[in-house]
């Protein structure tokens, strides 16, 4: 038999060890995994490593699980046609007037791509490039441009289909149609604060946001024709999210549905060839291997945790402060906006999620003044899903900070890029704590839809 270690002091080891190779600048993948493996050995014997493959081989036959690579490449194939450049110019010409107008324009239109694409990094890069150069040179102020973009590309994680929906819904065993249709209403209202936010600022100070010049804008003939340009990606939307929610089709089938359709946007538009189609593949290839690895990694290495006693020791822990089920609920979410600033989004779900969500179903809903035990959960999960959406945004290590840093111009410092995205966390910390008090944003839509 192996060592034996208390579980206080195993804690310790496993999360110090984990921070410590993260901070190292090793993958996650590979670190969660591979300390996994080390801990398994030393805790146990040479069978106790069989706890590898029984964690990971339910994760490889999960039937859910293939919409990622399937959504990931609708994106591709959607981003490659230069679709997402003929959208932001289509809604930016139609609210150019306005004081804010291109901001506004930037978080409805990463409000649209979130809709298309389920991956953060594609929504900050690309809005990154076609328009920040566009509202720097009308004269913007370079905090709020910025942070328009940048809250505007993590809308991605929560409106649908997103990508961690589909992971939570697999870990956590729940329905990947309901994470959805909760994160709907919750992914609105973050939007619609963000583009109130941008008009105000403009409004009440307009030398930050200026409309643009009367000479570049656009008839009212001229905005209908232009809206019809992007019918055929919209539709496509509408198709995919309303398969999903009448309940005709699953998640994974919409998913398919979805690539097919890009493939038909694609050749609408005339950029339906080899390199378009093999770029995608190849987007898709690394970007679906990466999160699969992360969850072989972090699934192994919570399996372990979980084996040793560190679920009881967990929820003894948080019994003891005497909090109360909101008090646990706060230290939960204060947990993962901590856990936001170091890690990414997916090691943080298969860390905390298996950990937190027995904790939460056996407080109960009544003392969040629901019935619904099933409501209880999936309010859990929009929350968790806005959480993260706030780890992206949170200094030092937010990875929108960086996408945006990568295609930001080189004589904005890092430090104006930080300062740009306060003001949108501090919103996006006002729409979780509206979610957490008013549950019905995000259970009442689900229960219309499946009753």
């Amino acid at each position: 038999m192996g060592l034996d270690i208390g579980i206080e002091l195993l804690t310790l080891i496993m999360f110090g060890s984990l921070l410590a190779l993260l901070m190292a600048g090793l993958p996650l993948a590979f670190v969660t995994g591979g300390l996994a493996c080390v801990f398994l050995f030393l805790l146990g014997d040479a069978n106790a490593l069989n706890i590898v493959p029984s964690r990971v081989f339910p994760l490889m036959t999960n039937y859910q699980l293939s919409a990622i690579p399937l959504f990931i490449f609708m994106a591709a194939m959607l981003e490659r046609a230069g679709i997402i450049n003929d959208m932001f110019d289509v809604i930016y010409k139609v609210l150019g007037g306005v004081k804010g107008g291109l901001a506004a324009a930037t978080i409805i239109a990463s409000t649209v791509l979130a809709a298309m694409v389920g991956v953060i990094g594609a929504a900050v890069v690309t809005m990154g490039i076609i328009a920040l150069p566009a509202m720097l040179s009308r004269g913007y102020d370079p905090k709020i441009a910025m942070g328009s973009i940048m809250a505007g590309g993590t809308l991605g994680i929560l409106i649908p289909p997103s990508i961690l929906a589909i992971i939570y819904a697999v870990v956590a065993e729940q329905s990947v149609g309901e994470l959805f249709i909760g994160a709907v209403i919750p992914g609105l209202l973050l939007s619609g604060m963000y583009i109130v936010y941008v008009l105000l600022r403009s409004l009440i100070n307009p030398d930050l946001g200026p409309p643009i010049p009367v000479s570049e804008r656009v008839s009212t003939a001229e905005k209908v024709q232009l809206i019809g340009k992007m019918s055929a990606p919209i539709a496509l939307i509408v198709v995919v999210l309303g398969v999903i929610f009448s309940g005709v089709a699953t998640p994974v089938e919409a998913a398919g549905i979805g690539t097919f359709g890009a493939f038909i946007v694609a050749a609408i538009h005339r950029k339906l060839d080899w390199p378009t189609i093999r770029g995608a593949c190849l987007t898709t290839l690394k970007a679906s291997a990466m999160v699969i690895w992360i969850m072989f990694g972090a699934t192994i290495f919570v399996g372990l945790y979980v084996l040793e006693g560190g679920q009881q020791f967990v929820q003894d822990s948080l019994a003891a402060t005497g909090l109360g089920p909101w008090g646990i609920l706060i230290v939960m979410m204060v947990v993962l906006v901590v856990l936001g600033m170091f890690l990414d989004w997916v090691g943080i779900l298969l860390l905390c999620v298996p950990i937190f969500v027995p904790i939460i179903k056996a407080m109960g809903p009544e003392p969040f003044g629901m019935t619904d035990p099933n409501d209880l959960v999936l309010w859990f999960g929009v929350l968790y899903l806005v959480n993260m959406q706030m780890s992206f945004l949170s200094p030092p290590f937010g990875y929108a900070l960086f996408y945006l840093r990568g295609v930001a111009p080189a004589e904005i410092p890092m430090s104006d890029i930080f300062k740009a995205a306060l003001p949108f966390l501090a919103l996006q910390i006002l729409g979780l704590v509206i979610c957490m008090l008013f549950p019905e944003i995000i259970t009442w839509l689900p229960n219309l839809v499946y009753g």
